[in-house]
């Protein structure tokens, strides 16, 4: 499935609105991209002035700028951030992720914004929130996860503890959390006209996802010994395991009747079936299932799992994950520009989404944009030509 560059009029579940999109690093383009990739007008404003030499990449690759209108603006110049302000006043949403107090400096906080636009849904993403003690510091996702107890909770038994990826703090406590908030505030002016602020910190956010584990502490069903539970790897039922020809599988059958049927197919010592949750027998448990697994490669092992309630599964690397056979029926991946990708999801029956494409040659020049967004072409390219809008 290939996607053709976004036109500023778009389909998808929020085709006719307009978001402006402070440029910023991680959570925040991701949130711009799947809003674009909903069918929203996203409005990039890069500062003119500075280095995108971190973790750069070329535009076929780097998701920050695809389906996007990109305009490049002097910040520091009161026409620039003026225009910013024109732009919010014809705006459904800023998204924003700078530390708290920039906006303000800058001029575009949300009481201007707001004042510019009592409509605007003004979503802010930080780390730590707009107040508080630690509100001005910097950090990554797993200072977040460090913070919010969840860092501590991963790894094995015995080990030290193991940083997810960037995935939790980052884009699921950090980006899913203001997309969410975003779409509940338009939500909620649809019935009021009124727009309001989000302030979505990452640390509130991953702690936000942890919160059934800090129910099952409180019942005391969870403990904080790291891989000695249900879910971390503490159990032998959910854990995966190498392979004869060092990959690996994953095994997750929780429930008796899904942990039966793996034991029947591995096969597994009968005792164990009845014995399931006995943490005593969990260190034999282990190292039988452990033995058995050894014995096949792991293609074999998905093949005798494939069509079973088992909850067994071969264990991906990400480019071998775009050709799994689900994957391929489901088109879970996409080609935008040379770009192999995960497609938007979820998905929507009536107003479908699209693979946001990079910028091209066929990207509207800065003036066009300008000029769609009400600002005079006469104005718009004055603007490009004093260097207050970038080329």
């Amino acid at each position: 499935m290939d996607a053709d560059a976004a036109p500023l009029s778009k389909a998808g579940p929020l085709a006719g609105m307009t978001v402006v999109e402070m440029a910023g690093l991680g959570p925040v383009p991701l949130a711009g991209l799947m809003l674009s990739e909903m069918g929203a007008d996203v409005v990039r404003i890069e500062r003119i002035n500075t280095d995108r030499a971190f973790l750069q990449l070329p535009d076929d690759f780097n998701l920050d700028r695809h389906g996007r209108s990109i305009l490049r603006l002097d910040l520091k110049h009161p026409h620039g951030t003026e225009l910013v302000l024109r732009l919010v006043e014809k705006a459904d949403v800023l998204v924003e992720g700078f530390r708290p107090g920039v906006m303000e400096r800058l001029g575009l906080g949300p009481d201007n914004a707001l004042a510019r636009n009592p409509a605007l849904v003004y979503g802010r993403m930080t780390g730590f929130g707009q107040d508080g003690p630690l509100a001005g510091r910097a950090g990554h996702d797993i200072t977040y996860l460090a913070l919010s107890g969840v860092l501590h909770a991963i790894g094995a038994k015995g080990q030290k503890p193991l940083p997810p990826l960037n995935l939790v703090a980052d884009y699921a406590g950090g980006t899913m959390m203001l997309v969410t908030g975003v779409l509940a505030a338009l939500l909620q002016r649809a019935k009021s006209g009124k727009g309001q602020v989000i302030d979505a910190a990452m640390v509130e956010g991953a702690s936000m996802l942890a919160a059934p584990i800090h129910a099952f502490m409180a019942a005391g069903l969870w403990n904080e010994t790291r891989g000695d539970n249900l879910l971390d790897s503490g159990a032998p039922f959910y854990d995966t395991y190498e392979t004869g020809d060092a990959r690996h599988i994953a095994v997750g059958c929780l429930e008796p009747h899904f942990f039966a049927e793996f034991a029947r197919l591995l096969p597994l010592d009968a005792r164990f079936v009845g014995g399931q949750y006995d943490k005593e027998l969990w260190p034999q448990m282990r190292a039988e299932i452990a033995a058995k697994v050894r014995q096949k490669t792991r293609d074999q092992w998905a093949e005798i799992f494939d069509a079973t309630d088992a909850c067994v599964a071969p264990v991906l690397s990400l480019a071998e994950a775009r050709r799994h056979p689900h994957n391929v029926a489901r088109q879970a991946f996409v080609k935008a520009g040379r770009l192999d990708r995960p497609a938007p999801s979820p998905r929507f029956s009536r107003s479908p989404t699209f693979a946001a494409a990079p910028p091209d040659e066929r990207a509207p020049a800065p003036s066009v944009i300008l000029a769609r967004l009400g600002i005079a072409e006469s104005e718009a390219e004055a603007l490009v030509k004093s260097g207050i809008v970038g080329q």
